[in-house]
């Protein structure tokens, strides 16, 4: 990039030449802007919580409004055969030690869940890729991604990632379709959507 336009414009706006601290603190701010971003510092965006919102819905609601837990239809019944419906969940996919059989809330309580999630996974995902330039679709993508998996931290996806083989991550996506031992059609369709954000950045 030859720099001399605009070493030249704020020369000119100065009214004086510049001193080696102006050449080097200008030098200094035209390499940050020239550097691609990374997670650090990203939230989820609109469309990143529509896609969320999409698949992972708000189930189960009773006749009176409210919503009440249910077992995971892709865990440990099917893992297991247990009969025990472990981990439950509610609302928009929130899972926890705090979420029993029984457990009902209201649309408000869900919402206010999913938005402390999110906050959560967001700040889990910010951190994975450490400095690996990250885009705005890149991010969202993996925070549905790990809002439904948990796997940020130890998934090959976010190795590709953080080492910038971004053609490689957006493959791995397709590798976590199963639950119970199973493929799962609704894991198979929101993996796709997720790969298509990602790889739209």
């Amino acid at each position: 990039m030859d720099r001399r336009p605009i070493f030249d414009t704020v020369r000119r706006l100065m009214g004086r030449s510049f001193r080696s601290a102006d050449v080097a603190a200008l030098d200094a701010a035209i390499d940050a802007s020239l550097k691609p971003p990374t997670a650090h510092g990203l939230s989820l965006s609109p469309a990143g919580l529509a896609l969320i919102q999409r698949w992972e819905g708000c189930a189960r609601r009773r006749p009176d409004g409210r919503f009440e837990a249910y077992p995971d239809p892709g865990s440990s019944l099917s893992r297991t055969g247990s009969g025990s419906g472990a981990p439950w969940t509610i609302g928009w996919g929130a899972t926890g030690a705090d979420i029993v059989s029984g457990l009902i809330w209201t649309q408000t309580q869900c919402d206010e869940r999913l938005v402390r999630d999110l906050d959560r996974f967001a700040r889990e995902v910010a951190q994975a890729p450490g400095d690996s330039p990250t885009t705005q679709p890149q991010f969202d993508a993996l925070v549905s991604f790990h809002y439904n998996t948990g796997a940020i931290g130890s998934a090959t996806l976010t190795r590709r990632h953080k080492s910038g083989d971004f053609t490689g991550a957006a493959d791995e996506f397709e590798r976590w379709v199963h639950a119970g031992g199973k493929r799962l059609n609704g894991l198979i369709r929101r993996r796709a959507d997720e790969a298509a954000l990602y790889r739209s950045g």
